[in-house]
């Protein structure tokens, strides 16, 4: 059963019946707003683009995968499209994550989500992300974080994955900013790390 998390709640990665996580994806899913005048009512398209952030222990960005480099250089992480509208049910993008197969130097996996096309987040709805385990047949969520709250923010640094001892935890961060793209949000994660 999945744990709905809250700003700042942390949640170790360990499987239920002991061991630690192998394979776990985030995914990010949002519908547009319907807004209309007279009856009528359109959703404008929303590019919400979800990024996966790679830094050592002393802070350092050494990786990125998001739309424009779909996998980590040493394949540890990939993203596995870019969803340009957020059409569709369940999750629009997914980062999948080979925890095993991190590099030791990474200490902290950092998820972001921004708005491409500038709109702010009042245009959109049912927005979230999840963390699910994909090493199984089933995907099993783990946690969802409900990216709630529309406002006039066009990004949000969502949630972390760190290393905890020999495994990982996530804490769910939920923090607005501003920013088309994960470089111009690395000001608002690095708090963070």
């Amino acid at each position: 059963m999945a744990v709905s998390l809250s700003k700042g709640q942390t949640l170790s990665l360990e499987k239920s019946g002991g061991g630690r996580l192998t394979r776990v994806f985030m995914g990010l899913g949002w519908d547009a707003v319907a807004r209309g005048f007279l009856g009528r009512r359109k959703s404008v398209d929303v590019d919400l683009d979800a990024s996966a952030l790679l830094f050592d222990a002393r802070g350092e960005l050494v990786d990125q995968v998001w739309f424009q480099q779909l996998r980590s250089r040493d394949g540890s992480v990939q993203h596995t499209g870019d969803n340009l509208t957020g059409a569709g049910e369940g999750d629009d993008e997914r980062i999948v994550v080979d925890l095993s197969a991190v590099p030791a130097a990474v200490a902290s996996v950092v998820f972001t989500v921004n708005s491409f096309t500038g709109q702010d987040f009042s245009s959109i709805q049912n927005a979230f992300c999840r963390l699910v385990d994909a090493a199984g047949p089933q995907e099993v969520e783990l946690a969802r974080y409900e990216l709630s709250g529309a406002g006039r923010h066009t990004a949000q640094v969502m949630a972390k994955l760190t290393r905890q001892g020999r495994g990982w935890a996530m804490t769910a961060i939920g923090q607005t900013a501003s920013g088309r793209t994960f470089s111009e949000l690395l000001p608002a994660v690095r708090p963070h790390l």
